[in-house]
């Protein structure tokens, strides 16, 4: 009798140990993932693809390309494929050059440098780059159908002049390159890109990706211009 009830304890107490360790294996067994942080910001929705991010709320809205970031870890400059609009409603606003700039992972907040800083660097090879790899970011709501052009950078020799400021309106989609020195090298981890609108800031989230976060997330993005499209589906 006294070697069943011995028995019967040592089953119990292994049952026990089984249950307490069940939840901790399972916690183990399931998958990592890499959540967009809060933005700060009143923001209606932030929109992912591989290499592309847009975010919007009511008055402005902002998407951006940064394959060539990610392939640049390391190197004192970044380049952004930049577009951006206003809002179906919203008044004209003119957008410029001081109301963008870049969020690091280590909390600095970094001014596009000036065309005249931007030229000194000479980024040709950084720029060749970009012809080769890149992500289309022509992805707006339904009523910016008009091309625009961003120039607060061109290339020395291009037949165009830069800009300080771009002019937005409802039915402009305005696309253009943005340059930062970032002090130290493009290092991995979450960016932002900060946008000032008339009234509010849009912040597009820009996370440096490492190889094994690449692989993780690129099987759970889905196609940009379908999310956009949903995102600004017109109700019937």
């Amino acid at each position: 009798m006294k070697d069943t009830r011995t028995l019967s304890l040592a089953l119990v107490a292994l049952v026990s140990s089984l249950s307490l360790a069940a939840p901790a294996r399972a916690q183990s067994d399931q998958k990592p993932t890499l959540k967009v942080p809060e933005a700060g910001v009143p923001q209606i929705m932030t929109l992912e693809g591989t290499y592309v991010r847009a975010a919007y709320n009511n008055e402005g809205y902002a998407i951006i390309g940064y394959r060539i970031a990610n392939l640049s870890v390391g190197e004192e400059w970044m380049l952004l494929d930049f577009g951006t609009t206003v809002r179906e409603g919203v008044k004209n606003y003119t957008l410029t050059r001081d109301a963008v700039s870049l969020e690091t992972p280590d909390g600095k907040t970094i001014p596009m440098p000036s065309v005249e800083e931007y030229r000194k660097a000479n980024l040709q090879a950084l720029e060749n780059r970009a012809r080769v790899s890149r992500d289309s970011i022509n992805y707006f709501p339904p009523t910016a159908t008009r091309a625009c052009r961003i120039g607060f950078f061109n290339e020395l020799n291009a037949p165009v002049m830069p800009w300080d400021q771009v002019e937005l309106s409802d039915n402009r989609a305005c696309l253009g390159r943005l340059f930062f020195q970032v002090p130290g090298g493009i290092a991995y981890g979450q960016h932002w890109l900060n946008v000032k609108f008339e009234q509010s800031l849009v912040r597009v989230p820009c996370r440096i990706l490492t190889k094994e976060e690449e692989k993780l997330l690129s099987k759970n993005f889905k196609d940009i211009k379908k999310q956009v499209d949903e995102a600004f589906k017109k109700k019937s």
